[in-house]
């Protein structure tokens, strides 16, 4: 047994842990970074990555039947389904360096390739190595949650871990579950040439904007996906290939994909055993350290917040100020943008609507937007929709759904993580035509009715006209 002592010990190699690594070794710290399994974690392996990469094959699939507006006669493309899961493998491939084991041990990162588990509070053990920290860092993500739907485990059934190493085209795709990865998924594969069904207990896109995820399941419906709401799994089996029996009827189909939701990774770190304590993650403050043992801290999905690569790094710099530098940082999520990457694009940062009247009451003002409302979207025959929620002259939150909403949004993240007013928006000049005077526009119309609607101004107007030379 080899037993290893060092400042910072991180347990997971997904975005967060590789950031916490990466920083405190560069910055004279010794560093412990363990993984079990693959470095780069879900993001790289199993989500952002290949994700992205599918949905721009299906893109490029896509395009070959939306020309006529634009004078290209539609075709049907030929799709090659293994070929597109090719494009996907090489992406991840192609990333993987940046998060090899190779680079982070370059970095001077102690890098274990095992599972860990806490054998004290101060102590865990990986493998042959007992590693005594100063400081420990959970950082393990999650995996899919798979619901205990009679039947389940009599099928075979795909989540985001296995779906991506499929080869052989579904010739009817059922997905349970209706947010973001169960939609992406959808799309993904119908324009592929799949036939889709979602089947959603609630409200698909439900943790946002009603209005703008109405607008967005809308273009998906007319792409041919059927999005059952409302609608409850209650059994599967494998009649007809595979069928889920619903609250509505039954459907069959020939894959089953299941995106209900994320489980996080910590069944095997032995929590009790280090004093930390935890339900379905780690019980942290707001400073993302363990109420329980104060040697510990817990970031990303490992910290039961947002369940979002960005937020791993952004979590990775919060306990790095916290963990070299003894700094008083807390993390926040009233800047947090998310996105979910259908065509069209649904991006939100800050309060929805609901949320910000609830927060504000009358104080709240409301502007909303069109895509019809900027040149550049019209030459692109874009759709699309804004939504900019203001409290005294400053942003509190943002609903974007439309092509490159994900890009969009990123003007009023910044905008609220550093607390600007319109007017520094409004102010800004930005190159004609490009959507982003979408958010100009925004920040411009709320201050239009305070200028041109107002009798103060236009007297004002008036007697300097009246004096000046």
């Amino acid at each position: 047994m080899e037993r290893i002592s060092c400042d910072v010990c991180v347990i997971g190699a997904g975005s967060g842990g590789l950031s916490v690594a990466s920083g405190a070794a560069q910055m004279g710290a010794n560093v412990v970074l363990i993984e079990g399994h693959k470095m780069g974690g879900d993001c790289l392996n199993y989500g952002c990555v290949p994700s992205k990469a599918l949905l721009s094959a299906a893109h490029h699939a896509h395009a070959f039947k939306t020309g006529a507006p634009f004078g290209v006669d539609p075709a049907v493309p030929t799709v090659d389904y293994a070929a597109a899961k090719d494009h996907v493998a090489e992406t991840i491939a192609k990333i993987a360096p940046h998060d090899s084991q190779e680079r982070f041990e370059g970095f001077g990162v102690r890098v274990l390739r095992e599972w860990a588990s806490f054998i004290s509070p101060t102590q865990l053990r990986a493998g042959n190595h007992e590693i005594t920290a100063r400081r420990f860092v959970i950082a393990t993500g999650s995996g899919p949650f798979v619901p205990p739907i009679p039947g389940l485990e009599e099928v075979t059934y795909h989540t985001n871990e296995t779906i991506f190493d499929l080869r052989e085209k579904p010739e009817h795709l059922i997905i349970i579950g209706g947010g973001p990865i169960g939609l992406e998924m959808a799309q993904a594969h119908r324009r592929l040439g799949s036939k889709v069904t979602v089947i959603e207990a609630q409200k698909a896109l439900g943790k946002d904007d009603p209005d703008l995820a109405g607008f967005v399941l809308k273009r998906l419906r007319e792409e041919g996906i059927t999005i059952m709401e409302g609608c409850e799994a209650k059994r599967v089996s494998a009649e007809g290939g595979v069928t889920v029996e619903t609250s509505e009827g039954n459907v069959t189909g020939s894959h089953l994909l299941v995106a209900v939701g994320r489980k996080v990774n910590i069944d095997r770190l032995n929590l009790n055993v280090a004093n930390v304590d935890h339900d379905r993650a780690v019980t942290v403050d707001a400073a993302l350290r363990s109420t329980s043992n104060r040697r510990v801290y817990a970031i990303g999905d490992a910290a039961g917040g947002l369940q979002f690569t960005h937020v791993a790094g952004y979590h990775a710099g919060v306990v790095i100020r916290s963990i070299l530098f003894g700094l008083h940082a807390k993390a926040k999520t009233d800047h947090i943008p998310w996105v979910t990457y259908t065509d069209p694009e649904l991006a939100q940062v800050g309060l929805t609507e609901a949320q910000a009247r609830d927060a504000h009451g009358a104080a709240l003002e409301v502007i909303s937007l069109t895509y019809d409302d900027n040149d550049r979207a019209r030459a692109m025959r874009a759709e699309g929709m804004l939504k900019l929620m203001v409290v005294k002259g400053r942003p509190v939150g943002a609903s974007i759904a439309g092509p490159q909403a994900g890009e969009l949004i990123g003007m009023w993240a910044l905008a609220i993580s550093s607390k600007l007013k319109l007017s520094a928006i409004s102010g800004a000049v930005l190159p004609y035509p490009t959507l982003g005077e979408l958010n100009k526009r925004a920040a411009g119309a709320y201050f239009s009715p305070r200028l041109f609607d107002s009798a103060v101004v236009k007297t004002a107007v008036g007697l300097v006209q009246r004096f000046l030379p």
